[in-house]
């Protein structure tokens, strides 16, 4: 690699830092990661929204950060559920069975979709046109990951 381009400097860092990354925490970690990305990015766009229609107050941004900090800790209570299942499936005598990571993916694919929908929605208010067919799309990924487990109904976010 030639010391003078640092864009490959830059490149080899990222892809480095990248193959780190997906190495310690797997696709699970990359699907947390877009989880982060999708909160932050609807954070964003619905502060840019309210802003545009000049409606944004400290106090509903704040909100919007108290109910994203309400969504890590279900994401946390699934990744202990999904422990807890694992051990107990492990421990169990005579079986010796193990469990994959269960709840926590359907968990986090839910919040993927519903926070892509809120992004879109956001979008929307900030005067781009959304297609249909996306928003249907989006609904149904919702939908498909509220039914994945056993036909569980969830409850709706705000």
């Amino acid at each position: 690699m030639k010391n003078d381009n640092i864009f490959l400097w830059v490149k080899a860092g990222v892809t480095g830092l990248c193959g780190a990354f997906g190495a310690a925490f797997g696709w699970l970690g990359w699907l947390a990661a877009a989880w982060v990305g999708c909160m932050v990015l609807d954070w964003l766009s619905g502060s840019a929204a309210a802003a545009a229609q000049g409606d944004w107050s400290s106090a509903r941004a704040r909100a919007g950060i108290w109910h994203k900090a309400g969504m890590m800790v279900v994401v946390i209570v699934a990744a202990v559920a999904d422990q807890v299942l694992a051990m107990a499936a492990a421990y169990l005598p005579g079986l010796g069975l193990q469990l994959p990571a269960l709840v926590l993916p359907v968990v986090l694919v839910w919040y993927i979709f519903t926070e892509l929908g809120s992004i879109a929605e956001n979008a929307a208010a900030m005067g781009a046109p959304v297609p249909a067919w996306l928003v249907a799309l989006l609904a149904a990924g919702r939908r498909a990951a509220e039914t994945a487990r056993n036909g569980q109904e969830t409850q709706e976010p705000r």
